[in-house]
């Protein structure tokens, strides 16, 4: 059960994420080495799912089918914020969630749209998740940096949670 914390903490997550838009997808290969590749986040949903498009002929597929636990690192150093998540990942076939999510840079990836036979969803559920947030413009991160190292105070890197969905 949410606490009101926890959903504080995932509107922040969700409101990281939609800003950095895209993440990167690590999985697990059959040999156990891991792989990453980019992923355009098309929904974080009230449940604490992410929601993708992808391909079912992507080696990811077959992965994810038998490693479905993964991490989806988001990172946006201009504004020093950060999240990485650990969560569940399965493939998805929902026709009316497919064109509720469906845009015009899809098709780029799918030029059948949504008649591909090829597109489908993945999701991951959210088991954990952690970011970092700096609320600070770089000329005050620059400054407490530049202070840090002159004190010898540890540098205080701004907002950081840890939440457990």
């Amino acid at each position: 059960m949410k606490t009101e914390e926890t959903t504080q903490q995932l509107d922040k997550i969700q409101e990281l994420i939609d800003k950095i838009e895209v993440g990167m997808l690590t999985t697990m290969e059959s040999n156990g080495d891991h792989r990453s590749r980019p992923m355009q986040t098309q929904k974080f949903d009230a449940d604490g799912c992410l929601w993708f498009f992808t391909s079912r002929s992507s080696p990811k597929t077959d992965e994810l089918i038998q490693h479905p636990d993964v991490n989806l690192s988001y990172a946006d150093k201009d504004s020093h914020s950060y999240v990485s998540i650990t969560g569940t990942a399965s493939i998805e076939d929902d026709p009316a969630l497919k064109e509720e999510l469906w845009n015009s840079v899809a098709k780029a990836w799918f030029p059948k749209g949504l008649e591909d036979p090829d597109l489908t969803l993945l999701k991951v559920k959210i088991k954990e998740a952690e970011y970092w947030d700096s609320t600070s413009s770089n000329m005050v991160q620059a400054y407490h940096i530049a202070k840090a190292l002159i004190t010898g105070e540890q540098y205080d890197e701004g907002e950081h949670k840890k939440v457990q969905v």
